[in-house]
């Protein structure tokens, strides 16, 4: 990760990951905070499936982000839709706006995170190898040498 919008947007998943286990975690103590999951059981799952999606974001592997946005667009997607509708319809309620901000939320950062890692030119074209960077990445060692190979040459006479 060489971009800070890579680092920005793995902080983010990370504070996301955390408040929606606050969110689960508050709704089954039966605190009231505003934010209130859709299905407590896939809640935990999705927890749980984002902690390796996480990881093989930040080692920049595309498998993650792709399964980050098909988890979070299936339980987000469908919620956000469904409170939409309501939204149109008027049956709407204060833990309805707060529920569709979470899952705009939930929709947007992994389309977000998707599409940094498609276009990070750096995630597979030009690994960092510090042992051997040094010489080939070094032009200037490199014309030490070769007027050093030509001084040093046997003529034939």
């Amino acid at each position: 990760m060489k971009s800070m919008a890579s680092y920005l947007l793995a902080i983010f998943m990370v504070m996301f990951w955390v408040f929606r286990i606050v969110v689960a975690f508050t709704d089954s103590m039966g605190i009231d905070i505003g934010f209130v999951p859709m299905n407590m059981n896939i809640e935990i799952i999705l927890l749980f499936v984002c902690i390796p999606c996480v990881v093989l974001v930040i080692k920049r592997k595309l498998i993650g982000a792709i399964i980050y946005i098909i988890a979070y667009g299936a339980y987000f997607g469908v919620d956000l839709y469904n409170i939409v509708t309501g939204i149109m319809s008027g049956t709407t309620t204060l833990v309805d706006y707060t529920r569709a901000f979470a899952s705009f939320v939930g929709i947007v950062l992994p389309i977000a995170v998707f599409f940094n890692l498609l276009i990070d030119k750096s995630r597979m074209a030009n690994p960092v190898d510090k042992k051997t960077d040094w010489f080939y990445n070094n032009e200037e060692f490199d014309r030490k040498l070769d007027s050093r190979a030509d001084k040093n040459q046997y003529k034939n006479y």
